[in-house]
This record gives structure tokens, sequence and C-alpha cells, in this order.
């Protein structure tokens, strides 16, 4: 974000981006795809509060059909079933995938508006279906294990506790906020990204050659806890179900981890 854009103003100046690009090319624009609340891949960058809902009706305005990504961030990652229902958003095609099983088992679900399905319904002779078929399609365990979670999801309810765990994280890497190679913690629900860079007020980028992100998380796995690194940045998403006890001893590897590797870091720096 520029420096002279601040949170408030943050989804204002990034809408006003995004409508210049469909003014000038909505004509030629099939749909916006996007990944709502939280733009996994790209290094756990969360939207600002408003933007999603701003996106929505940029493509009605425009007459842009919107694909929400929510392989992601669907089933409750965010704190509630599905991301767009945090800004009352409708996309007209919502991709879902790995919380649909649980990640037992690969599937996969695209579903769409009357509007998008209608589109394609006629009689067989007429060839306007969607003709697509996928290799891994009609698997009946892997459908056994959707119907599995989702029953796990009506009976347990295990959305519900995800805020009450996403803030306990939040507050527990607070202790991360003073580090001089972090640039910030961010995220929703149970979902975060813990960036890392070379200088904290500056938020100069590490030498990606440093392979920091790499090794924090290699640390963290011979200590018993699983992470990945997206470059930099030390990604989080536990299971749903995880428990105090477990949150507990996940956010001590995090911070011991980064402090540890860091530290070499530090010293690196001072030395050279």
């Amino acid at each position: 974000m520029p420096r002279d854009v601040d949170i408030e103003g943050a989804a204002e100046y990034y809408l006003s981006q995004m409508e210049a690009l469909l003014i000038e090319h909505h004509e030629e624009l099939a749909a916006v795809v996007m990944e709502p609340l939280v733009q996994g891949a790209a290094g756990m960058i969360t939207h600002p509060k408003g933007f999603l809902r701003g996106v929505r009706a940029l493509c009605d305005r425009y007459d842009v059909l919107l694909v929400c990504d929510e392989v992601a961030t669907g089933f409750g990652r965010t704190g509630t079933m599905f991301a767009c229902e945090q800004e009352d958003v409708t996309p007209d095609i919502l991709c879902l995938g790995k919380g649909l099983t649980g990640g037992y088992l690969p599937m996969a679900a695209t579903i769409a508006v009357p509007k998008v399905y209608e589109a394609f319904l006629a009689p067989v002779e007429s060839s306007k279906q969607f003709f697509h078929g996928h290799t891994f399609a009609g698997n009946p365990l892997a459908a056994a294990a959707a119907l599995a979670s989702l029953d796990l999801f009506d009976q347990e309810q295990p959305v519900l506790s995800v805020p009450t765990k996403g803030n306990y994280l939040r507050n527990r890497f607070r202790a991360l906020n003073d580090h001089p190679h972090v640039g910030c913690v961010r995220g929703r629900g149970l979902m975060f990204g813990i960036e890392l860079v070379q200088d904290s007020e500056s938020k100069q980028p590490l030498d990606p050659a440093l392979l920091l992100g790499r090794k924090i998380c290699q640390l963290a796995t011979d200590r018993g806890v699983w992470i990945r690194p997206l470059g930099d940045v030390i990604v989080l998403m536990p299971p749903l179900s995880i428990n105090q006890s477990e949150l507990a001893i996940l956010a001590d590897v995090v911070i011991e981890s980064i402090e540890e590797v860091a530290s070499g870091l530090a010293s690196r720096s001072s030395c050279g």
C-alpha cells in the first residue's frame, strides 16, 4: 500500500484503480477472478474492509462476471463458512475445494448463479452444453469424504470457534511486533502470514538467496510444527479442529523459530 494511503482510505484507493481498468477493458473482459478477503499465494495479502463489496458493485456496473476462488478461504477458514459472507457478496461463480473434503482426498466444486447455469441449458442436439469433464471427476470415495466433512460442519460447527482461535494466535504473535525482521503479521480467522523483511522500519525485502523463510519453516518442522514459506512470508493455516494446547505449541514454535533463525541474520549483518 502506498505510504500516502491509510487503512481507512485503502478500499477506495484500490477500487478506483480497478474501476479505471474496467472502464478501459470491460467490453473485452469475461470476468474478474479474485480470492476474497485474503490473497493466499501472493503472500497472504489481506483486503481492506469494503473492497470485496466494492468489486461486486463494479462488476455489476460494467456487466462483468465476478468469480470468487474460495479454494483456500472457504469452509470456515476466515471465520465464516465462506469469506464472501463477511461482506454480503454473492459471486456469479464460486470455486471450492480443499476444505470440501477436509484435505483428505482431492475434490472441487464450481457453483454458479442461475443466469450463468441456465446459459448452458438446451437439448443435447443443440451442442450448447458446457462439455467439460475432469480426469478425476466422479470419484465415489472422494464424494464420501466430502459428505462426511459436510456432516461434521453441521454436527460440530467448527466455524464457530475460528474467531476465538484466530484471536488467540493474533495476540500471541504481537510478541513479533517489535522484531527487527518482521514486517507485519496479517490474516483473517485461521489464515495467517508473517512477512519477514531486512528491516522492519523501511520494510526493505530480504535477499532471497538467504532463504530465511525456508530455514524458519525447516526449524519449526524439526520441532514438530509443519508450516510452509511463500518466499519470505511464513504461512500458517492450522486445521479448524486445532485445540488450545496445540495452538499454544504452534505459537511457541513459530515465534521461537523466527527469533532463533533471524538472530543469525542480525549477527551476520553486524559482522558485515
